[in-house]
């Protein structure tokens, strides 16, 4: 039985369609929403793995899915893990082929391109525009002789599979990660998603405009040389937008960092940290000081930051950069 285990986000879905399109089969699709990364212990409890396994899994934390990794080499499956966050020590066996980069300027997408010899090259850009690697991205469609307005179509593509995996539940996203995945796979040219008007593009594309438009209505509620802080409510809306939003803050002032708070139904807050695109470092570090915390070095999050803790985030944050 072959199991494809991945992140919901434009990296994670990228990462497996360049593999599915070089490496076609049929497997078990293991995903969900963005910060849904410990995806592996729930499946070796729902299935029973054997030596006949295989598992591919693609940008979520080797660290944070540890148990259920060593579960399944135990089982005797093979896994294939590719990834670019936090991964502790990395298990020593045959049955594991690891390709881990924790480099701040990687992604998982790129470290498959790279696996596959730039088979699906145009597709792993897509990916680093969406995780926000735009210097890299930007550097990668000049060097494959794509014109700006080649690179602006890839880059608005990336950002859009990317918006489409935020959300506290799959039913605050507008495609299911996996049925985005399937989509996605009829087009060995990601230039076709876009030439098709009624391929996901066009609908994504629509919702993101309102979704950021009310973001961008939004002022801080705390700003300093060091930091700015965003709050947004608790709906539909801010959920999706909270990751693009925060990468959009980066962008736009690249000496600061910026920290989106969304709103729960509980009254704690879901957290996006930007790190300064100049200092890309630390944001892991940051967030993982907090329960329910984790992430790479350019970009974190806190699942459920209590309000009372915000002060203490704000002060962590400012003493890091500041």
């Amino acid at each position: 039985m072959n199991y494809d285990i991945f992140n919901g986000d434009a990296d994670g879905i990228i990462a497996l369609l360049q593999l599915r399109l070089a490496q076609p089969h049929t497997a078990t699709l293991v995903t969900g929403v963005k910060r849904d990364i410990e995806l592996l212990e729930p499946l070796t409890k729902k299935y029973s793995l054997t030596a006949q396994d295989n598992l591919t899994v693609l940008d979520i934390s080797m660290e944070k899915n540890r148990v259920g990794l060593l579960f399944a080499l135990e089982s005797g499956a093979k896994v294939f893990y590719s990834d670019h966050h936090r991964s502790g020590k990395i298990p020593q066996t045959v049955n594991l082929d690891a390709h881990i980069d924790l480099d701040a300027n990687t992604c998982t997408s790129l470290i498959i391109d790279d696996y596959l010899q730039g088979e699906f090259h145009l597709w792993a850009i897509v990916a680093a525009y969406g995780d926000n690697l735009i210097a890299k991205a930007d550097g990668l469609s000049t060097k494959a002789g794509l014109s700006l307005s080649q690179a602006k179509q890839l880059n608005e593509l990336g950002t859009l599979i990317n918006y489409n995996g935020y959300g506290a539940h799959i039913d605050d996203l507008h495609f299911h990660p996996a049925e985005l995945y399937k989509a996605l796979l009829k087009y060995p040219d990601p230039f076709d998603v876009i030439a098709d008007l009624s391929s996901p593009f066009h609908r994504l594309k629509k919702a993101y405009r309102h979704d950021m438009d009310r973001a961008l209505a939004v002022k801080p509620f705390y700003q300093s040389e060091t930091l700015s802080l965003f709050e947004l409510e608790d709906a539909p809306w801010s959920r999706r937008v909270s990751g693009v939003f925060s990468n959009q803050l980066a962008n736009q002032d690249t000496g600061s960092a910026h920290g989106v708070f969304t709103e729960n139904s509980d009254g704690s807050f879901t957290v996006s940290l930007r790190a300064p695109l100049s200092n890309k470092q630390g944001a892991g570090d940051i967030c993982s000081q907090f329960a329910t915390g984790g992430g790479r070095a350019a970009a974190a999050g806190i699942n459920q930051l209590p309000r009372v803790d915000i002060p203490r985030f704000t002060q962590t944050v400012e003493s890091y950069y500041g």
